[in-house]
């Protein structure tokens, strides 16, 4: 089992390294700006101070205003976990990190999130076709 490392000093030194980025922080919980996912997520994976450089799920929760984007990482050198949150307005398209290829495609599958630059953005469990994404509060299939 890991431990939970401090949200409000991993948003303290996410902003120090990039200023703005990291908006909020609960106990548990990062909120990062979605134009700032990509370098933050660099960030924890890259520095060693950090070191989450594996991620363990990648979910999305429609709450009709906006998309919440939820990432959970793990540093398994240091035995720590970290969630990162980011809310998507207007049915954004987020850039996300690279090696969340499935996790993604999963994503977009069900919610309807694209992710810029992703490689294969097609169905991963649903058949080509299928009339919109089952998990949005907004599917009337």
């Amino acid at each position: 089992m890991t431990r939970a490392h401090s949200a409000e000093d991993a948003a303290r030194r996410i902003n120090e390294s990039i200023p703005g980025a990291a908006v909020e922080s609960t106990q548990t919980d990062v909120w990062v700006l979605p134009e700032h996912i990509l370098p933050v997520a660099r960030l924890l994976k890259d520095d060693p101070a950090f070191d989450f450089s594996f991620l363990t799920a990648l979910s999305a929760v429609d709450y009709v205003e906006y998309f919440e984007m939820v990432y959970h990482l793990v540093s398994l050198r240091r035995n720590a976990s970290l969630v990162v949150k980011s809310r998507v307005y207007g049915r954004d398209e987020p850039a996300v990190r690279k090696g969340a290829d499935l996790q993604e495609r999963e994503v977009w599958d069900l919610m309807g999130i694209h992710f810029e630059g992703h490689p294969n953005m097609k169905r991963i469990m649903l058949w080509e076709g299928f009339p919109g994404h089952p998990l949005r509060k907004d599917f009337l299939g």
